[in-house]
């Protein structure tokens, strides 16, 4: 018997050139908006100095905060809210890449629940209100824009794990593949891997379902035709909007059926290095699939075929080989992680992140997991 719910309310305003409608949509929910963005990226490009020109031709005023980390802090987010409180801005407008927009979705919860974050976080409290939220993607990656999860490290614990909360899903997500064909390739090569672990995690996920499989699928294929080719010819705009739209879906599948080990096992590593995420993903993946592809044959069969490759054995090297591709094949070890972290990670792993191990086809064991850790240094 097929039983299941599925609740995703996202406004998504997806095409070449939505960028335009920014001032309009931010002008529906506020009168002055904080703009959360990187350090340097939106203003080499010019994006940010466009934003503000919507803004004003849409009477918003604004607030620029631009002290986000590749992987956002607790103390970050508290940051900003001070800036509201001092400014009175009434929208957030996220403009950037996945950690941006995570950011600027807890400064909006943050801004109306006091106190520690991480106690919403952990679920010791709940919050049931934001302010008004826009976010605008400049790479295809996590999927932000389409979900109501935003990650966050504690510079204290170091513990890295996702604020879940339906208050902080986007008034409008606005993406225009236009903005992401500027991004350099290493990062591409990054956040395009997380993209496709974000669709291949929520199609073996134990609490998917047809609708969030469907999606899924579809993201891996697109991201498997097109990730390699705009990798080597960033002109290619078709391969783009294919890229981004799988990005975005990847985003909406985890929001419904959730991550499963290779986030799970991936957030203690960079959240105790500070570690590109979509490498640490890039360096676990493969040995984790390794180890689990018997727990759910048929659909790592799927996957491997979609990646070019035969069946479910195989799944792994298929991911390797696309890897290749993009010049994103590292280790652990590589990116920092020592021998003396896994017993860290792994305690901190079923700590932060035991739902995600949980969701996987197959449910690892602490010394499981610390022996992937290992395989994967």
């Amino acid at each position: 018997m097929m039983k299941f719910n599925y609740n995703l309310p996202v406004n998504l305003l997806f095409g070449r050139g939505r960028s335009n409608e920014i001032g309009i949509e931010v002008a529906k929910y506020g009168t002055k908006a904080l703009i959360v963005t990187g350090r340097s990226s939106t203003k080499k490009s010019g994006l940010l100095d466009k934003v503000i020109s919507l803004l004003e031709e849409s009477n918003v005023g604004y607030e620029i905060f631009d002290k986000v980390e590749q992987n956002p802090l607790t103390t970050t987010v508290y940051e900003g809210v001070d800036i509201i409180k001092e400014t009175g801005c009434d929208v957030v407008l996220g403009l950037g890449g996945g950690s941006i927009m995570d950011a600027a979705k807890s400064i909006a919860f943050s801004a109306k629940n006091p106190g520690d974050i991480s106690e919403y976080i952990f679920g010791i409290k709940q919050g049931g209100k934001a302010l008004p939220i826009i976010l605008v993607p400049t790479t295809c990656g996590t999927g932000s824009e389409g979900n109501c999860f935003s990650v966050l490290t504690n510079p204290e614990t170091k513990d890295k794990k996702s604020l879940r909360t339906n208050v902080i899903i986007a008034k409008a997500s606005i993406i225009d593949p236009e903005l992401m064909t500027t991004i350099p390739k290493h990062i591409l090569a990054s956040v395009g891997f997380d993209a496709l672990a974000h669709n291949m995690e929520a199609y073996v996920s134990k609490i998917g379902q047809p609708l969030t499989d469907m999606k899924a699928l579809y993201g891996i294929k697109l991201l498997a035709q097109n990730l390699p080719k705009i990798y080597n010819d960033p002109t290619d705009l078709e391969g783009w909007e294919k890229v981004t739209l799988a990005s975005t879906l990847g985003g909406m599948v985890i929001g419904v059926a959730g991550v499963t080990a290779p986030h799970g096992m991936e957030h203690p590593a960079s959240g105790l290095h500070d570690i590109v995420h979509g490498k640490g993903l890039a360096a676990l993946t493969p040995v984790i699939v390794e180890n689990s592809w018997q727990s759910d044959v048929e659909k790592y069969n799927d996957i491997s075929r979609l990646l070019g490759g035969s069946c479910a054995q195989d799944c792994a090297d298929a991911i390797r080989n696309l890897l290749s591709k993009i010049d994103l094949k590292v280790t652990l070890g590589e990116l920092g992680v020592q021998e003396k972290d896994v017993d860290w990670m792994a305690e901190n792993c079923m700590k932060v992140s035991k739902p995600s191990i949980t969701n996987h086809p197959k449910e690892f064991t602490l010394e499981e997991i610390k022996d992937i850790y290992y395989k994967s240094l």
